[in-house]
């Protein structure tokens, strides 16, 4: 693993808007093509085989957590949980998420977090990027085959959508997220499926039949969010969903629930002590640790997280998160090139490891701030 300084694409802006990726200077700089990190088979291997052990685990998880019915050392709210609980029963499909890892080319992937249920970086990852290499190298190979397998996942979907028309949605005004959304329709449209955006304020519901319903008054069977559980069942129309006559197919599912929070990290150290991708992780402050991360059970972007080393607080991000409590996980070094800090964010699509993008910060902390840097990976 490498990280190498590129030559920025002459009209490297242009190519960018001409795939409809318009948010490449959030933060002044998100997409960053003035370097690349190069790997080799054998550490690609390696990253793809932990996701794909770490996906099982987390599976192996969820059944943990609902035989042992463990939701409020969570801090699930209880009206979800006959919804993760039929979700589960009936196998609804998960059709993406994505492992955060530490990882410098030697020894074991780190597991940081799975972002089980709203991810974001997928256009980046598999559209984006692909194209920087073809420009750039069009003889190396990437860890990248998310676009194909979204839509062959789509395609096995599709008795299970009935022949019913899939929905797309997420907020108002969050550039990134309509990309995102608007790109995973696109790969279902191309899967076959018939499929419709609509934002989230705009979806209705009918009290008499209790019914979601679209703009046109078209009932709504099935539907993809950007948007978490957490905040649907904090919200008053959010708990039509328990009384939805239609019980609706909601992408990702209720069970995702379960590993969409931090929680799910001190109970996978549990049930795998000392396993190669895990990093030891407590629900209570640890006494062992001196070196460690502090994180909030439910929080986004790298917020409210802190970092300790030797007992003394050595970085910190603010925000609004914290208040259902916290996990304390092992501290790992991220790899440090010349001040750079970059986390690998490791692709499941239907279940399968399926790919990398990578994020850059220049503190500890990966946030709202990190930049998306592309891969490739060596002949040699």
């Amino acid at each position: 693993m490498q990280r190498i300084t590129t030559a920025a694409r002459a009209d490297y802006i242009q190519k960018l808007e001409s795939i409809s990726f318009e948010f490449h200077s959030l933060n002044n700089v998100y997409w960053d093509e003035t370097a690349h990190y190069q790997f080799d088979m054998r550490e690609i291997l390696k990253i793809e085989t932990a996701t794909n052990k770490l996906f099982q685990l987390c599976l192996d998880a969820v059944q943990h957590v609902i035989d042992n019915r463990l939701y409020e050392k969570l801090h699930i709210d209880p009206a979800i949980i006959p919804l993760i609980e039929r979700s589960w029963e009936t196998e609804e499909p998960s059709f993406y998420g994505r492992f955060d890892f530490a990882y410098n080319g030697h020894g074991d992937p780190k597991m940081l977090e799975f972002n089980a249920d709203t991810p974001t970086s997928l256009y980046e990852g598999a559209v984006v990027q692909w194209h920087w290499l073809k420009d750039i190298a069009p003889d190396n190979d990437q860890f990248n085959s998310m676009h194909e397998k979204l839509i062959d996942y789509w395609k096995s979907c599709v008795e299970y959508f009935n022949g019913e028309t899939v929905y797309f949605t997420c907020m108002r005004d969050t550039i990134e997220d309509f990309t995102t959304v608007e790109y995973i329709r696109d790969t279902a449209h191309q899967a076959g499926l018939q499929t419709a955006f609509i934002y989230i304020d705009e979806i209705g519901w009918d009290s008499a039949d209790q019914v979601f319903l679209d703009m046109d008054n078209v009932e709504i069977k099935n539907i993809f969010k950007l948007y978490p559980w957490e905040w649907i069942m904090n919200e008053a129309f959010g708990k039509n969903i328990l009384i939805d006559t239609n019980k609706s197919k909601w992408i990702e599912p209720a069970w995702k629930t379960i590993l969409s929070n931090k929680g799910i990290l001190p109970i996978l150290w549990q049930l795998n002590p000392g396993h190669p991708n895990l990093l030891e992780c407590y629900f209570d402050s640890p006494t062992g640790l001196t070196d460690y991360v502090k994180k909030p059970i439910y929080s986004r972007e790298g917020a409210n997280i802190t970092v300790f080393r030797d007992g003394v607080q050595i970085d910190a991000s603010s925000g609004e998160y914290g208040e259902e409590g916290y996990i304390y996980q092992q501290y790992t070094e991220l790899p440090n090139f010349d001040g750079n800090y970059p986390v690998l964010g490791s692709w499941v699509i239907g279940g399968e490891s399926a790919g990398m993008g990578i994020r850059e910060s220049k503190t500890l902390i990966t946030d709202n701030l990190s930049r998306f840097i592309p891969h490739l990976i060596t002949q040699y």
